[in-house]
This record gives structure tokens, C-alpha cells and sequence, in this order.
């Protein structure tokens, strides 16, 4: 069964509970996720949701890949699809298909996200897209030996490993808890 804005709004809350600074910068899609709207499906607009995933090998590197539309050095991550069940198995599919990574060499550090963002993304006429916002819900995974395989080149110019102070630096802080979630894991 497909992912349902109950479930999502219930990942949120949980991620809120944990993190209730973030409320503020999260309101906007709190309340557009009352109003339901089918908000795992890419053709819902102003609004869909994403799923990340933050992948951290042998705690001391991050996975990272370049986005072919945005030109970006981002988080493995996309839309949803009508076959994902959780947002975390959303997650963990993206970054195997974007990166060619086998997921039975990767574990979930929880079941919280350790991240969320609900951020802008620019019009994409090609793909029929409006400017719109995603709601990025992102989970931390770890490692102890997983390899890049096959990029998905439809989606990615590359992948690559990249030391955690120089991961924070491109993507930003939620990097940080990434690596303190999954300290003990690998």
C-alpha cells in the first residue's frame, strides 16, 4: 500500500517530538499535511514529499552525489514511488538506484529521520513541474564497507565518498547528526 499523508504527518510528528526546535521552519507543511491532499505523489502541487538518505561508511565518510537536474552535490534521495511502503525503505531505494549500492550492505540507524527540510525547488517545464516545495524526510544509514557500483545516469552525473567535515560543508549540519546517530552502528 502506498505511503499516506497520516503516515507522513506521524513520521513528522515523531521527528517534531524529538526535534520541536524545527517547528517553526516546519509549520508550512504541518499545515498543508492537514488538509491531505496526497502529498506522496510527485504530481502534487504547491507540495510533495521526498525521501533522503545519509549514508556514512566507517563513521568517518558521507555519501554524496551530483545531481543531474539541479547541479548540485546533494544526499541520494527522490521522490516517492506508488510501490514504497515507509518513507525509510523510500530512502533506502533511492540511494541504492541512484548509486548502484547494494542495500543488504547498509543498516538503519532508526527509524526516526534525522533529518527534515521543506525547501523550494525551481519550475522543471521538461518534466511538466511547477515551481514547488519539497518536504525532504531523510534517514541515516550506516556502513562498514559498502562500494559505489553502477550510477543511475538518468539522475546523477556521479557519486562519491566525501571526508564528514567537507560533507558538512557542501550539504550542511544534518550531516553531523547523520554521523552522531549512527556512532556505534558500523
Amino acid at each position: 500500500m502506498a505511503i499516506t499523508d497520516s503516515e507522513i504527518a506521524g513520521v513528522l510528528a515523531a521527528y517534531l517530538e524529538h526535534y520541536p526546535q524545527e517547528a517553526r521552519q516546519l509549520a508550512e507543511p504541518l499545515r498543508l499535511l492537514r488538509e491531505g491532499q496526497g502529498f506522496a505523489s510527485r504530481r502534487t502541487f504547491p507540495m510533495h514529499v521526498t525521501a533522503g538518505a545519509l549514508l556514512v561508511r566507517d563513521g568517518a565518510e558521507v555519501l554524496l552525489i551530483e545531481h543531474r537536474a539541479y547541479g548540485l552535490t546533494l544526499q541520494p534521495g527522490g521522490h516517492l514511488e506508488p510501490t514504497d511502503t515507509t518513507l525509510l525503505g523510500a530512502a533506502l531505494r533511492e540511494f541504492s538506484e541512484e548509486t548502484g549500492i547494494d542495500p543488504g550492505q547498509v543498516i538503519p540507524v532508526s527509524a526516526l529521520p534525522a533529518y527534515v527540510e521543506f525547501g523550494q525547488v525551481p519550475a522543471r517545464p521538461v518534466m511538466d513541474e511547477p515551481e514547488h516545495y519539497h518536504l525532504d524526510i531523510g534517514y541515516a544509514f550506516a556502513t562498514a564497507g559498502a562500494e559505489i557500483g553502477r550510477i543511475q545516469e538518468s539522475e546523477v552525473t556521479g557519486a562519491d565518498w566525501y571526508p564528514l567535515d567537507l560533507a558538512e560543508r557542501l550539504v550542511g549540519p544534518r550531516i553531523a547528526r547523520a554521523v552522531v546517530a549512527s556512532a556505534g552502528i558500523t
